[in-house]
């Protein structure tokens, strides 16, 4: 997956079935109350450590997204909806402890610190994706790519019925 495009190279994500995106991110409010913002952006760099450490926790790739000096997001693709629901409630992982500490945190510090997510499960056939000439990046990352013939030349192909599969073998009349 890391390999130097080749030219000519076209390639589409291998994922099968329902996608699962988890966006997170937290914004600074307040640059000098520190102590309140430092640890919440810390604790997301552990928590995909030890997501990373776990071949079952279900993560496939996270990608972290700039936006601006005070804003920081990450985009998650996930197995499931079941595995992320798991590591969100799970009591022995880095989340619980975190977020408790981040309510506290919101409590004590009068907005220095604000984040947000947003879960998305796109069922099968309603994402496409074409990397060219690049690695993959996004969905093709975390799960995997193939040739773009197997799913259809073009996007409307790809996307053209709810398998997953939009070549000519597959879509609808």
């Amino acid at each position: 997956m890391g390999r130097a495009p080749t030219a000519g190279n076209r390639v589409t994500a291998a994922a099968e079935g329902d996608v699962v995106v988890f966006l997170i991110g937290m914004r600074i409010n307040r640059w000098r109350a520190v102590r309140h913002w430092l640890p919440v952006l810390t604790a997301m760099p552990r928590m995909l450590a030890e997501l990373a450490g776990d071949d079952d926790s279900g993560l496939l790739g996270p990608r972290g997204l700039g936006g601006g000096p005070r804003t920081f997001t990450v985009v998650q693709y996930w197995e499931s909806r079941e595995k992320l629901l798991a590591y969100a409630s799970d009591r022995n992982g880095q989340h619980r402890p975190a977020w408790a500490a981040f309510n506290r945190r919101v409590r004590a510090g009068g907005g220095a610190v604000g984040i947000w997510h947003e879960t998305y499960i796109v069922p099968a056939g309603s994402y496409e994706s074409v990397y060219v000439d690049m690695p993959p990046a996004g969905l093709g990352a975390a799960w995997g790519v193939e040739p773009v013939g197997r799913r259809g030349e073009r996007a409307a192909q790809r996307l053209a019925d709810g398998t997953g599969r939009g070549d000519a073998e597959h879509a609808p009349a």
